[in-house]
């Protein structure tokens, strides 16, 4: 093995916005909002809603539901995503 081979070409500080060469407010930002969505992914999925169901218990629009499920967190303001994690109950988990 070549001494190329064993060395890392990229260097991570573990965050992936840092990395990705984000100010560091906008990457915490969204660092937070991935949390947030990934909790939310994980509850939707446990609990198997269709996108009707989350429609209706989130209050929202299809368009927004089908944003939230494909993880699209740019489109998703980060108030709307703390509002769906109150409506499915994950502040109090």
């Amino acid at each position: 093995m070549s001494q190329e081979q064993t060395n890392p070409s990229h260097i991570t500080t573990g965050n992936v916005f840092d990395d990705l060469g984000f100010l560091p407010a906008e990457a915490a930002m969204l660092k937070s909002k991935a949390k947030i969505l990934s909790s939310l992914l994980n509850r939707i999925h446990k609990r198997r809603y269709t996108e009707t169901q989350l429609a209706r218990i989130l209050g929202d629009d299809q368009p927004n539901i089908s944003n939230l499920l494909d993880g699209k967190i740019s489109r998703i303001s980060k108030e709307k995503l703390l509002n769906y994690s109150t409506r499915l109950s994950l502040d109090r988990s």
